[in-house]
């Protein structure tokens, strides 16, 4: 059995998932399994440092995959300074499947990617602002739920995907795509029978033989006694919510964040993308920096190829929504 949903129909893809944006994760190796597996694979445009560095990455992915994937874009101006624009008009040169765009507003974005044929899947952490997309055009749109390594969180935003995808699902009338601590087939399941048209995983996906981090921070990942308990959310304070893995980097943060009074200048040196660079492709010591993960990482148990991971899932889906299925009977009366 094929599962087939308005998400693989829109970009050509075989199974309704999706590879989430990873920062010093998502590059060509990464996005090209995935696609290869028949998921789409997902380039992270900001882990490029120009424009023009994320158009050789995107162009050495096309020599790995000859299958449709896409770039995460992560607007955060205030934060992250960058190239918004530029970053934008090589997507839309490039003519990749879709943009992920998150952070912020895709609106003076869309007329440029849909005139070069670039999908624009919004992710939101709110129905508020999916509304807000929805109304600027964007194709589909990503909720995601507090379980997820959700960043730039802001207070009052803490609500899980079951709430999440249930309103989205019944508000929005794009195709809406799950976001939120996915790793196996029942929860794929469980999003189409919700009546969402697939789901974005990233966490199971750093886990997995072709994910260009560390083998020492998957097998921690793979580790039975690295469970659903094993994240913790940082920045709070700082209206820039973010969930990671558990360990002494991220338990300091929160004791500082436990002061009265707390400037970012303190936190930086924890939460410095150059030390979590350094920790996926140097040192492999996952206790050594902060690093986004999600409460999936309780159902990971092994270090599947991306092709074996996205074939099982199928499998595992296709079982679940056959037995809800024959749940289902007409009634006598």
């Amino acid at each position: 059995m094929v599962i087939k949903t308005a998400l693989t129909e829109m970009l050509g893809i075989e199974a309704p998932i999706i590879q989430g944006g990873m920062q010093y994760v998502g590059y060509a190796e990464m996005a090209s399994a995935v696609s290869n597996a028949g998921g789409l694979g997902i380039l992270t445009g900001l882990t490029q440092p120009t424009p023009e560095d994320l158009r050789k990455e995107i162009r050495r992915c096309r020599e790995m995959t000859d299958k449709p994937f896409g770039v995460n874009l992560t607007i955060l101006p205030a934060l992250i300074p960058a190239d918004y624009d530029g970053f934008v008009q090589v997507i839309a040169e490039e003519r990749v499947a879709m943009i992920e765009i998150t952070g912020g507003s895709p609106a003076k974005y869309i007329k440029l990617l849909h005139d070069n044929g670039v999908k624009v899947l919004f992710k939101s952490a709110t129905i508020r602002h999916a509304l807000k997309a929805q109304k600027a055009g964007v194709d589909l749109i990503e909720v995601v739920g507090y379980e997820a390594s959700i960043a730039g969180g802001q207070p009052g935003d803490e609500v899980g995907n079951w709430v999440m995808l249930a309103k989205a699902t019944s508000t929005l009338k794009v195709p809406v795509v799950a976001s939120g601590a996915s790793a196996t087939g029942r929860q794929l399941a469980a999003a189409l029978a919700m009546g969402a048209q697939g789901i974005t995983m990233a966490t199971r996906f750093m886990c997995t033989i072709e994910a260009p981090i560390k083998m020492s921070i998957k097998e921690h990942m793979a580790n039975p006694k690295t469970d659903e308990r094993s994240t913790t959310v940082v920045l709070s304070k700082l209206y820039n919510a973010t969930r990671v893995a558990k360990n002494s980097v991220s338990l300091k943060m929160l004791e500082i964040e436990n002061q009265e009074a707390v400037e970012f200048s303190e936190l930086a040196p924890f939460a410095a993308g150059t030390r979590t660079k350094a920790m996926f492709q140097e040192n492999g010591d996952w206790d050594d920096a902060m690093w986004s993960c999600s409460q999936s990482v309780g159902l990971i148990e092994d270090i599947p190829t991306c092709k074996d991971l996205v074939a099982r899932m199928i499998t595992e889906a296709e079982e679940q929504l056959s037995k809800g299925a024959a749940l289902c009977s007409r009634s006598s009366l």
